[in-house]
Parts: structure tokens; C-alpha cells; sequence
């Protein structure tokens, strides 16, 4: 059984959603590091090195994306249950996941990076809209796999590269209810 504190002492899960080259990694890691500027005890995990941790760097199909989105809303679930505050930066695009992560979670906060598809297929960082597009890898959510859009994120985020991700760092710091506002 988890040592689990006062509900009252439970961190936060901050849920940052988007698909594949919204910023999710760096906005997660500039957050992290202004939380902990502001003395509160983050962690931050990243949806492709959890994958790796949990031995699950081959499966990509719809059924296996959701198993590991499940393992990673639970770590969350047990960190936060320990007084932790955790930002967890995954696609992790199914209503079904978000839905166990509200009813679940105590403290949840969703923030869904949106980004235009057009932008994602210029940035294409890691080569999958391409790879995808010209048929040598399948199931990339947003390209040859559909994915389910946030429905009531608590912060949707637009990242169309018009702002640095510093600036929508400190917009999601003035929009969360549980932070200091900064400037």
C-alpha cells in the first residue's frame, strides 16, 4: 500500500498533452525548473524516456498506446499521493486515459499544447510526419492515426511557434489556479 499523506498534502499532476512535436518536452522541462525556482518539490517525466523505463520501445498501435498511457497516469497517481507535484509530458491522446486521470487524481490539471497540424509536419523533428507520409512507419497519431482531441483541457495552449516556449511558460503559470502568478 502506497504511503499516501492528507489528501490535503497531495501534489498536483500536471498532465501536459499535445501530439508529437508540440513542445510538450521543453515547456515540461522550462516548467519544472521555474516550480522548483518557486520551492515546490516537481518531478517531471517525458512520455518517450517513461516508454523506454517501462520497456515499451517497439508497440505503437492505438491498444498499446493506451496500455502505457494508463502505466503512466498510475506513476502519477502514487508520486502526487506522496505529496510530490509531477508534470508528465505525453501524447497520451485518448479520452478514456484523461477521464481515469479525473476521476483518479486528486490534484489533475490538463494542458493540452495545440499546435495546427501543417506546423507539426514543418517541425517534424523526430522525422515521423514524414516517415509516416511516405508509408515507412504507421500508427503516428495526427498523421496515419487519429487521435482524440482534449475536450475540457483546464489549459489549452495554442503553439504555433508565434511565442518563444518561454512565454507559454509563463502564460500556463499565470493561468494555473495553483501557482504564484509570475511574470
Amino acid at each position: 500500500m502506497p504511503l499516501n499523506l492528507d489528501p490535503r498534502d497531495y501534489g498536483t499532476v500536471y498532465w501536459l498533452t499535445g501530439l508529437a512535436g508540440a513542445g510538450k518536452t521543453t515547456i515540461g522541462r522550462l516548467l519544472t525548473t521555474r516550480f522548483r525556482e518557486l520551492g515546490r518539490q516537481v518531478i517531471f517525466l517525458d512520455g518517450d524516456i517513461m516508454r523506454e523505463v517501462l520497456g515499451a520501445t517497439r508497440g505503437h498501435s492505438p491498444a498499446e498506446r493506451q496500455a502505457l498511457a494508463r502505466k503512466y497516469a498510475a506513476i502519477c497517481r502514487m508520486l502526487s499521493r506522496q505529496g510530490v507535484d509531477v508534470i508528465c509530458a505525453t501524447i497520451s491522446m485518448f479520452h478514456a486515459v484523461r477521464d481515469w486521470n479525473r476521476e483518479n487524481i486528486r490534484n489533475y490539471v490538463e494542458i493540452y499544447l495545440r499546435v495546427p497540424l501543417e506546423v507539426l509536419s514543418e517541425r517534424d523533428q523526430k522525422g515521423l510526419y514524414s516517415q509516416a507520409r511516405a508509408g515507412a512507419i504507421d500508427n503516428v497519431i495526427g498523421a496515419d492515426s487519429a487521435f482524440e482531441e482534449p475536450l475540457t483541457p483546464d489549459l489549452m495552449i495554442e503553439n504555433d511557434g508565434s511565442r518563444s516556449p518561454e512565454m507559454i511558460v509563463i502564460e500556463i503559470l499565470q493561468q494555473l489556479p495553483t501557482t504564484e502568478k509570475t511574470t
